[in-house]
């Protein structure tokens, strides 16, 4: 099939970025297993189990695979970044995370495509990825020519920024493949500057992202204790953090998403309503967003370092409640955080 043609039906399927690469085994994966080798994974161990060989080779996920779709879905919102926006008494969620969760958003559009791709082509097999499936997304997505990966570790377009969900449809159809773009950071350097954690590290003569000193990593994935000397860096971030895309200058001038399921549902909530939910609420407020994935008592454990972090006093009666939770990770870290306002 005419790669254009591909491209022109991942639009009208509510893509931004479409493009095709090889279902072929990529370099980047020697990259990866160095970089899972040196710890950088931390705890997620379904980067470091058995699914890391898996993504050695995409016809691992698909054995007739001879083409992989690459599709972005923008996200951005009108919303200030979290560089620019000064309210410490009110919750941080990645820009992400506001709306719907975008897993099944994406799935969605890629099951579009593949049933207009049918009408065009003869009967062929696909398998849909989304960022939950053991595929070096980034990388192929570069190869498919929709961005090159920048040294904060996201995959860049040259016009349109970072704020893109990545998807694949593996296909049987041999599809000729696009050209990857030359890199654009240059001499940048502002993501690594502006990290407050500095989990942008070196590695070899590229970046990587060290997740054992990323906030996202602190607030969405570490289930147990946060570092100590960690907690002052994270500021008000309740989930995720947006500081390396904040401040690349590619994201200066990035278009807004169209994406109803993307609107802000959950914009700088104030930090003594997430106090006060219960569990059931908490599943109730975050029922179809990437919220959730953090657990309740992960996310009152972000929340009582926020509000540890404003130093405000009206946090004194809502941590003292934290304080006695039945949760001693809940507990310890509501208890450092009535340290701080002393």
């Amino acid at each position: 099939m005419d790669a254009i043609r591909v491209k022109a039906l991942a639009h009208e399927c509510g893509f931004e970025l479409a493009g095709v690469a090889p279902a072929l085994p990529d370099s980047d994966s020697l990259i990866y297993h160095r970089r899972i080798a040196a710890g950088f994974a931390g705890e997620m161990n379904y980067l470091t189990d058995r699914r890391a060989d898996v993504r050695d080779d995409p016809r691992n996920l698909l054995p007739s695979a001879r083409s992989i779709v690459s599709v972005g879905k923008l996200y951005n919102g009108p919303q200030p970044y979290s560089t620019k926006f000064r309210a410490p008494e009110l919750a941080w969620i990645s820009r992400y995370a506001w709306g719907e969760d975008y897993h099944e958003v994406l799935r969605a559009g890629l099951q579009q495509l593949a049933n207009r791709l049918l009408e065009d082509a003869p009967p062929f097999e696909y398998k849909i990825c989304v960022d939950t499936a053991p595929l070096l997304e980034r990388s192929y997505a570069r190869r498919a020519g929709l961005g090159w990966i920048g040294k904060n570790t996201c995959l860049i377009n040259q016009q349109m920024g970072s704020w893109f969900f990545l998807g694949e449809l593996l296909v049987s159809m041999e599809i000729e493949p696009d050209a990857p773009p030359p890199d654009r950071c240059g001499t940048c350097t502002r993501c690594i500057d502006a990290c407050p954690t500095a989990a942008i590290v070196p590695d070899g003569p590229s970046y990587a992202l060290d997740s054992r000193l990323c906030i996202s990593y602190f607030t969405i994935e570490m289930r147990g204790a946060v570092p100590e000397q960690n907690r002052a860096e994270i500021g008000n971030h309740v989930f995720g953090c947006d500081i390396c895309q904040d401040v690349c200058p590619w994201n200066g001038r990035s278009p807004i998403s169209s994406e109803p399921a993307f609107a802000a549902e959950h914009f700088a909530p104030p930090l003594e309503r997430l106090a006060q939910l219960t569990e059931q609420e908490f599943r109730g407020m975050f029922r179809s967003s990437p919220v959730r994935r953090a657990r309740y008592a992960g996310f009152l454990r972000n929340v009582a370092v926020a509000m540890g972090n404003a130093r405000a006093e009206k946090f004194r009666e809502p941590l003292q409640k934290l304080a006695d939770s039945a949760d001693p990770m809940v507990a310890e870290h509501a208890h450092w955080a009535l340290e701080q306002l002393d």
